[in-house]
């Protein structure tokens, strides 16, 4: 698979690193000129380092972009993500455009564009210096795989739990092929642990094979 992606920073870094590790082609197009060489020196496996604007044509188009199977977009500034991904998909009619999204009162523009985001950032920062592994989600391996997805799902009032108490995360009996990976309580990330507790109002970051994303939800809403 060959992957495009704008944005060296520390996301970007760890989904080239990862993926590169799967054996799948990459190509970085980052605008530090400093971010770029380091980039340059030390990806293994095939890959490639653009260093100019991700949002420019003519940067894409020497990263291969025209020859992508998926292109994500990872800076931190939305505008520049969702102008990357729009080139990336109309004009070289990549299929599968992913972007990075900062604020989240954005995702309803990315998703009316057809752009698949990850608002959470949050969560997969803090995955990363965690150094969550494969076992509880890997975002790279959600970029590879079409059967599995990464979904946020919001806790709604309790039925057959203490609404104030909350209930333990791996004390939720999910099907298998469903794993909680993170949890957003009072604007505070935490990636799953067991002491972890779930109250209403939380967003639930959830990895599930594809064809179990309506159990996962169900789950949830009978808590």
């Amino acid at each position: 698979m060959y992957v495009v992606i704008t944005g060296g920073g520390k996301i970007g870094q760890y989904l080239a690193i990862s993926l590169l590790k799967e054996g799948n082609q990459v190509a970085v197009i980052e605008e530090s000129e400093k971010v770029a060489r380091y980039l340059s020196e030390s990806l293994t496996g095939s890959h490639l380092v653009i260093c100019g604007d991700g949002c420019e044509v003519t940067n894409q188009e020497d990263a291969g972009v025209q020859n992508a199977d998926i292109f994500v977009a990872t800076t931190g500034q939305d505008e520049d993500n969702l102008a990357a991904c729009e080139i990336a998909n109309r004009i070289y009619n990549v299929s599968r455009c992913i972007a990075r999204v900062n604020n989240p009162k954005n995702l309803r523009i990315f998703r009316r564009l057809g752009i698949e985001s990850i608002s959470s950032t949050a969560i997969i920062a803090r995955m990363i210096e965690e150094e969550a592994t494969l076992s509880s989600m890997s975002v790279a391996f959600s970029l590879t795989s079409d059967q599995v997805s990464l979904i946020e799902i919001m806790v709604p009032r309790m039925r057959n739990n203490n609404n104030e108490e909350g209930v333990r995360a791996v004390d939720i009996e999910f099907d298998e092929g469903i794993r909680m990976v993170a949890v957003s309580h009072s604007d505070e990330i935490q990636v799953v642990n067991e002491d972890t507790r779930v109250y209403p109002g939380d967003q639930v970051i959830i990895a599930a094979d594809t064809d179990m994303l309506g159990i996962a939800r169900e789950t949830i809403r009978a808590l």
